[in-house]
């Protein structure tokens, strides 16, 4: 699973997603991407899981990109436990993601519908909305 070799601090603070994605919102490496439509914290397993589904669903072909990376440690306080005696242990790690934030790309000569299938897959491992971008058709389009 994917975390930090090694942090600076080891609890966080855990902050705010205003506004949009301006970095890391085109696809740079592959085809066809997935991009984040919602704000919201994508954990290491969804990554994971995701990855897991794009790898089996593109069945050894292509090339995968993951644009995100869990660097924000979330603390969890055992059950049952009364307040105070600080904060709590590190449970998982996350990544924040913004609306327009690509998270994964595909590519390297693989067809439309295997790419798409693929993306698709993964849309089912994460908490947020994503719709499955191409690269052709936003040059197009602003064009």
């Amino acid at each position: 699973m994917l975390m930090p070799k090694r942090v600076k601090w080891r609890k966080q603070m855990r902050g705010r997603m205003k506004g949009k994605a301006y970095r890391g919102a085109e696809i740079s490496f592959g085809d066809y991407g997935l991009q984040a439509l919602e704000p919201g914290w994508v954990t290491a397993r969804q990554i994971e899981a995701a990855r897991r589904a794009i790898v089996r669903a593109m069945r050894r072909r292509g090339k995968i990109w993951i644009r995100i990376f869990p660097d924000k440690p979330v603390t969890k306080k055992p059950a049952e436990t009364r307040m105070g005696k600080g904060k709590g242990n590190v449970e998982y790690w996350v990544a924040v993601v913004k609306p327009g934030r690509i998270m994964f790309e595909v590519g390297g000569g693989l067809p439309e519908e295997v790419a798409k299938e693929a993306l698709r897959l993964a849309q089912y491992k994460f908490s947020i909305k994503t719709k499955i971008v191409n690269r052709f058709e936003r040059a197009g389009g602003e064009a």
